[in-house]
């Protein structure tokens, strides 16, 4: 996030030349493709334990 961060103040520059603009802009949708797949991911195992939770908490059927 700092990177980005970093990226949009450098972009809102006056002296940040279009070429540059277009580079960081590239630097940005690759980051921010990153943290998109890290955050997936993260949720995935999230699910996943609340999953497990639910089946200790869940108590079985009396026979």
């Amino acid at each position: 996030m700092n990177r980005l961060e970093a990226i949009l103040d450098q972009m809102q520059q006056p002296e940040t030349t279009l070429a540059e603009s277009v580079k960081l802009y590239a630097e940005a949708a690759s980051l921010t493709e990153y943290c998109r797949n890290t955050l997936e991911k993260a949720s995935l195992q999230l699910d996943e334990i609340d999953a497990k939770c639910a089946e200790v908490q869940t108590p079985e059927a009396d026979h």
